[in-house]
């Protein structure tokens, strides 16, 4: 299990932007995004480029700290 903690999360549409991020990344599944911690949790069967999952949630408007 990964956790990766987001800045700028605040409302359920952020939620669901940060999921849709995360769910267009190939190998990443169980994706659980927490709008109070401010994190996402995931699973990543095989070892997985940390600066695609920045890069997408940049995209998305958000930053990983």
């Amino acid at each position: 299990m990964t956790t990766i903690k987001i800045k700028g999360m605040s409302c359920n549409h952020c939620v669901v932007a940060v999921d849709k991020a995360l769910n267009e990344i190939d190998g990443i599944k169980d994706i659980k995004v927490d709008l109070q911690k401010g994190e996402a949790t995931f699973e990543e069967p095989m070892p997985l480029d940390m600066n695609i999952v920045r890069e997408r949630i940049k995209k998305a408007g958000y930053e990983v700290v």
